[in-house]
């Protein structure tokens, strides 16, 4: 029985499997590149926009409220009387003023007499059943894990 080595056939495709991997990185490349363009832009209207009496947080989690906004630097109140200046850039997002309304809104106390739906107590029981409180062992410390190994 004799072998013969016959060359394989090639596929007709060679120069677009070559070609597929580089245009997908490509078009990774320009998308993301699209997305830093529009985030950027979104900042700078933001940092534009800025306003003595707004409400923002830096890029560093600092919570202040605008006072003062110069061509490179905004200066915020951080808490009473205290005055810090930032660069712009260092600005990350403004809250917006209905996000502080519903929040003062939750804190109010809800009075039950003008309640429309209130709804009237429950008899009020003479005794009341607590469970054993010995029946289940209470741990006084929390324990810590040992520091070192015995040999």
């Amino acid at each position: 029985m004799v072998l013969i080595a016959a060359p394989m056939a090639s596929s007709g495709g060679g120069g677009i499997t070559l070609l597929l991997p580089l245009i997908l990185i490509v078009g990774m490349i320009w998308f993301m590149s699209r997305t830093q363009r529009k985030q950027r832009a979104k900042q700078a209207d933001t940092v534009a926009a800025l306003q003595p009496g707004t409400k923002v947080v830096t890029t560093s989690g600092v919570v202040g409220i605008v006072e003062e906004v110069d061509d490179e630097y905004v200066t915020l109140e951080i808490s009473d009387g205290v005055l810090v200046q930032f660069v712009k850039a260092a600005i990350g997002r403004v809250i917006p003023e209905e996000i502080e309304e519903t929040e003062d809104a939750a804190d109010e106390p809800v009075d039950e007499a003008t309640d429309e739906t209130a709804v009237e107590p429950a008899e009020v029981k003479d005794s009341v059943e607590v469970p054993d409180a010995g029946a289940a062992k209470v741990q006084d410390k929390a324990k810590l894990p040992p520091t070192h190994t015995e040999n």
